[in-house]
């Protein structure tokens, strides 16, 4: 019974990381459509909560099961939009 328990514990770890990882990816997501339409726009804008987001990724993804992100710079944001032009 017990190794039954430690399965199911086990189990609900990994499908909470799971489901915590989509939650952040989701914003990271949003934050980087929000730097795009900025830079698309030609307003000042900050890749500060992206990284912030993608660092909290990739602490989840230390403990196993989900894949880390890339931090992202200006730089990134800018060759996008030039080259989606």
């Amino acid at each position: 019974m017990s190794v039954h328990k430690e399965i199911t514990k086990h189990v609900e770890q990994v499908n909470s990381r799971v489901i915590r990882y989509k939650q952040l990816d989701q914003l990271r997501e949003s934050f980087i459509e929000e730097a795009l339409l900025l830079c698309k726009a030609g307003v000042t804008f900050s890749v500060g909560k992206i990284n912030v987001v993608t660092e909290q990724i990739n602490e989840l993804a230390r403990l196993g099961v989900v894949p880390t992100r890339k931090k992202v710079t200006k730089e990134m944001v800018i060759d996008f939009v030039n080259r989606s032009k």
